[in-house]
């Protein structure tokens, strides 16, 4: 059983154009051609494909807004899929969003259980007072919040979400909201990709989910092994970053790294589960 909460498409008519010129934006900041290549199409169906050729059951849509006047499209699209075919969303969210609060209202009252939030794309520090703000109001309604972390191939310098950054800003935050709950703030990369040592250090241990999405054949196995023994399984989520990672290479590296079955079973579903409010009956259904 496998729930994949990390996931992006585009609107068919868009997803072409967006595949070419996020693989261009990648290209760009790396330096190098070539440097990021999608494994689908990036549209709905494209992920339908993939999950039934890699044997995913469920999957976690992240749309990611880059500026405040796409909130209507994007969360009333991530509605309108919510729950079908195995496909789940959250909503998008912007720091220059005018009225953060009704439209975190708004998101909840749609049936989507979080959002998404990409300090690099949306040029915003971690630590920045609007995402602070709505954070908080994330937290008060019992929304997830899920944070692009680390290095971003696009955007490599500033790191907007850096791991002793993440700790400093939020910490009051996990103190005030979480001590009696499970987490609602997700890392997404462990943390970032190229931060496993301070992802070990400031991160490990605290009340979030980190989760798998784009680590697998980036990052080295035993620096995965590491992070999930230190934070523990139970706050590891499976991710793949589909269109950026290959579902069924993502799934392998799991099945791959030396933990037990159970810890295998918590990170693969069970966790997701929680959040997303599903039982491994009704995944199946959906197949």
């Amino acid at each position: 059983m496998y729930i994949d909460m990390h996931t992006h498409i585009f609107p068919d008519a868009l997803a072409r154009r967006a595949i070419e010129n996020l693989e261009r934006i990648a290209d760009e900041g790396s330096g190098r051609e070539g440097s990021l290549k999608a494994c689908t199409d990036g549209t709905y169906n494209g992920l339908i494909d993939s999950m039934k050729r890699c044997g995913i059951d469920a999957s976690l849509i992240l749309p990611v807004m880059t500026k405040p006047s796409q909130f209507d499209t994007v969360n009333r699209y991530a509605a309108e899929i919510n729950g079908k075919n195995g496909i789940y969303s959250f909503g998008g969210m912007h720091p220059d969003c005018e009225n953060v609060e009704e439209k975190l209202d708004f998101i909840k009252s749609l049936g989507l259980k979080g959002i998404k939030l990409h300090p690099d794309y949306q040029r915003c520090a971690v630590d920045d007072e609007r995402y602070l703000k709505i954070v908080r109001h994330c937290l008060k309604l019992g929304l997830y919040v899920t944070f692009h972390a680390g290095y971003d191939i696009g955007y490599p310098e500033p790191m907007y979400c850096r791991p002793d950054v993440f700790r400093s800003a939020y910490m009051s935050l996990l103190q005030e909201f979480e001590e009696e709950k499970h987490p609602h703030i997700i890392l997404a990369h462990l943390g970032g990709v190229t931060t496993a040592e301070k992802t070990m250090k400031y991160l490990c241990g605290l009340p979030i989910y980190l989760d798998l999405a784009f680590t697998f054949g980036v990052m080295r196995e035993e620096d995965i092994a590491e992070i999930i023994r230190l934070h523990g399984a139970q706050k590891i989520l499976f991710a793949s970053d589909s269109p950026w990672s290959d579902q069924g290479r993502s799934r392998v590296g799991l099945e791959a790294l030396p933990i037990s079955a159970e810890e295998k079973e918590l990170i693969s579903h069970k966790n997701a589960e929680k959040i997303l409010g599903v039982v491994h009956s009704v995944c199946e259904a959906a197949r």
